[in-house]
């Protein structure tokens, strides 16, 4: 083979011939040359491989959010009191208004007023002197008509043999029979009167007819009274009665309790009632009910029911104001949650429940009566199922979330 120049071995590699001369002289300067080329290169194209793997990536994929949080609470069953509350006006048990039964000149007041006074305590005293001067002309009336009696029943002993005897005529002994039975009449006319006489000097001392608070007297000394003046008030007011109004639907609703219980002296099963007095306080002594009037109002459609509450220490008094509380039913495996748990969106009420898989599934639920922080839930839930009470506005239907869980509030 003929032997090629340098030239044509250069042409040949396809390089400068420059290039093919360094190489041969030094290949270690021509290797480093060609790595900072290559190096150059890669820094060049850097910036495209960026940009080209970005571009692979979906541009309105949604950046993952993590599941919202919220608090939960379980559906509870038990046996829940249904508590109603009324306004009710006290008033006492007997309210007797002492009034005077003669006329007259009050000339003493023997009471505190305000104070407790006992059946048959003096309270007033009207002159008795004009009472006591009718007192004795009666007397007299009846000495008088008892001596013509024992005068005529001597005259029938005496005459009786007589006219037997026909010493007399028969007439005269019968005329002494008639006079007789006349003047026992008349003895017992007089005895009336003196009765009589002796009542109206009694009623002088006008007395307590219960036990009770004395009110405020409404007469003074001096005052010239007659029969249909008030003296005064006397209420008994241990027992005390509280009177409250229920709507006719209520009343049909425990007519049959009712009606029950006002058939006993002393009711045994009704309710307990509490007593709210007007400061907010509990009155210590718990009521029963006693009656229900007689008829519906007709102008407001309720019916007067009346309940009693012992007051050993007089702390209440007539014409007070207080709110009754009672539970006369008791609702039996209830379905209790949260009212905050509870939306209502439209007259309608929804619950956001949690499944076992953290999803939310939204329920129209039909629901019941309050009882305290917690609403009866009539249907839409079962027990043990987890309802949203708190971030029910970060969820939706279907979504998931991170629960939370709260022990469930106790009713009253």
């Amino acid at each position: 083979m003929a032997k090629r120049s340098v030239a044509e071995l250069a042409a040949s590699q396809g390089e400068p011939l420059e290039m093919h001369m360094l190489r041969r002289r030094c290949p270690l300067a021509v290797r480093s040359t060609q790595f900072r080329a290559a190096a150059r290169l890669g820094l060049a194209l850097l910036p495209a491989t960026v940009f080209l793997a970005a571009g692979c990536r979906n541009p309105n994929a949604a950046p993952a959010i993590p599941s919202p949080e919220v608090e939960v609470a379980s559906v509870v069953q038990r046996d829940v009191p249904i508590f109603s509350e009324w306004v009710a006006t006290l008033d006492g048990y007997v309210n007797s208004q002492i009034q005077a039964q003669v006329p007259g000149y009050i000339i003493q007041q023997t009471y505190k007023e305000g104070s407790f006074v006992r059946k048959g305590q003096l309270l007033f005293q009207i002159d008795p002197r004009p009472f006591q001067t009718l007192l004795d002309q009666a007397n007299a009336q009846l000495a008088q008509a008892q001596a013509q009696l024992g005068k005529t029943e001597m005259d029938v002993d005496r005459d009786t043999p007589l006219a037997k005897e026909r010493a007399i005529a028969q007439s005269q002994l019968d005329n002494d029979v008639q006079a007789n039975k006349a003047v026992k009449a008349a003895v017992k006319a007089a005895e009336a009167q003196v009765e009589q006489a002796q009542l109206n000097l009694d009623f002088t001392n006008v007395k307590s007819l219960v036990d009770g608070i004395a009110g405020i007297a409404q007469v003074q000394i001096g005052n010239l009274v007659n029969p249909t003046t008030v003296l005064t008030s006397v209420s008994q007011i241990n027992p005390i009665k509280a009177y409250f109004s229920i709507s006719e639907q209520e009343y049909l609703h425990y007519a049959e309790r009712i009606n029950a219980e006002t058939q006993k002296e002393v009711p045994t099963n009704g309710p307990a009632f509490d007593l709210i007095l007007a400061d907010g306080s509990v009155y210590p002594y718990r009521g029963t009910s006693l009656l229900a009037n007689r008829q519906v109002d007709i102008t407001t459609g309720t019916i007067q029911v009346v309940c009693s509450f012992p007051n050993p220490r007089n702390l209440l008094r007539p014409g007070q104001f207080g709110r009754l509380r009672a539970a006369p039913e008791v609702r039996h495996n209830a379905l209790l949650v949260p009212q905050k748990a509870v939306n209502e969106l439209q007259g309608t009420y929804q619950l956001a429940v949690v499944g076992g898989d953290n999803k939310v599934s939204i329920r129209a639920v039909n629901v019941g009566d309050r009882v305290g922080p917690l609403w009866i839930v009539e249907s839409g839930v079962k027990p043990g199922e987890l309802v949203i009470v708190e971030g029910l506005q970060k969820v939706q239907n279907g979504s998931t979330v991170t629960i939370n869980q709260t022990a469930l509030e106790k009713g009253n």
